[in-house]
């Protein structure tokens, strides 16, 4: 069972299924499409990309679908949301100009290159009363789901300290990654911004009192974020419930195998992980812990990867209206700004 903000999915069967425009369809905006085209949440009616091959691979999944070749133009369409799955540069600009036109978004993390980008969306989704997504899918890992779980139910007792690891073996392979202007930063808007939102949606977001990191760009200390882009990058968050979450990410490190992601739960009665198997970026496990033993939770195979964007269209069906839910999105992009600013004045 999925569950949102530790809520159990709303019943019932939608009039119709939503029709949606992908605004990006090169490997994850076609992965998103694909997925939801499986679950038979909604209705893949309009493509719109740059690249003639990327249309035409999303077009061999989506056949019946409308290609445009502009964005407004498939704003023209009649479609109920958009997904977007284009460089971070254009995540808020693209979604504002959606949601001005009465268009739900989907869009992929992270959702601005700061906490003003992010939050002028979540202001621009409330005024337009438009239900706003963001692609934070670690969150539906049958793993994290157990996890969550156990936390609800108190079965760990309290949570003394939260450890998250991603390491990203190979790094991005497109240019504009590696342009602060584009990306808005390195690995810590790339992957630390998951593991953030993992331990804070895992304990039902508590205050963030504390947030302090230390970031490297080429085994140099990390300067400007406006000037450079860091590879590795390491922070605490102390939270007001006096839990200590610590998060370690990064780009081309020598990890040993393609990638390395973890999150541990510790808590006074008992813990829990969350493990990628064999250096994949796709199979999970998750463990329960108590002393020298432990319990399995979950194992592959789990097709996690379109669960975010696969909810967000069902709760769509239902309801297109904005859910305040979404004011998390700028909590974790503040979160995000405060390690930076800590780093940029070390």
């Amino acid at each position: 069972m999925l569950l949102m903000e530790g809520r159990a999915p709303e019943q019932g069967v939608p009039a119709r299924l939503p029709r949606l425009g992908f605004l990006g369809v090169g490997w994850i905006g076609r992965a998103r499409m694909e997925a939801l085209a499986r679950s038979g949440a909604a209705e893949i009616a309009v493509l719109c990309d740059s690249s003639p091959d990327n249309l035409a691979s999303a077009q061999a999944s989506a056949p019946t679908a409308l290609q445009t070749a502009s964005f407004d133009a498939m704003l023209d369409q009649d479609i109920d949301g958009v997904v977007i799955a284009t460089p971070s540069a254009l995540h808020a600009e693209q979604s504002l100009r959606a949601l001005a036109r009465g268009k739900a978004v989907f869009c992929q993390k992270p959702l601005g290159r700061d906490a003003r980008e992010a939050a002028g969306v979540v202001d621009a989704a409330r005024q337009a009363d438009r239900l706003l997504g963001v692609d934070l899918s670690y969150r539906f890992t049958q793993g994290a789901q157990a996890i969550k779980a156990l936390l609800a139910e108190g079965a760990l007792g309290q949570v003394q300290a939260v450890d998250l690891v991603f390491h990203n073996a190979y790094g991005p392979d497109k240019a504009w990654f590696y342009d602060p202007a584009q990306s808005g930063g390195g690995c810590l808007v790339d992957l630390g911004i998951h593991l953030v939102d993992l331990a804070l949606w895992a304990l039902d977001f508590p205050e963030v009192v504390d947030a302090r990191g230390h970031l490297f760009a080429k085994g140099r200390r990390f300067a400007d974020r406006a000037a450079e882009v860091e590879d590795l990058a390491f922070a605490t968050l102390v939270l007001a419930n006096g839990t200590v979450v610590r998060l370690a990410c990064s780009w081309h490190l020598h990890a040993g195998q393609e990638a390395e992601i973890s999150a541990d739960f510790h808590g006074v009665e008992g813990g829990a992980s969350l493990r990628n198997v064999a250096g994949s970026f796709y199979d999970f496990a998750a463990w329960s812990h108590r002393g020298t033993s432990r319990t399995a939770l979950t194992e592959p195979p789990d097709d996690w990867g379109g669960g975010a964007v696969t909810d967000w269209a069902r709760r769509l069906a239902r309801s297109p209206g904005f859910d305040p839910v979404s004011e998390r999105f700028v909590e974790t992009a503040l979160i995000l700004d405060r390690i930076y600013d800590s780093a940029d004045h070390q």
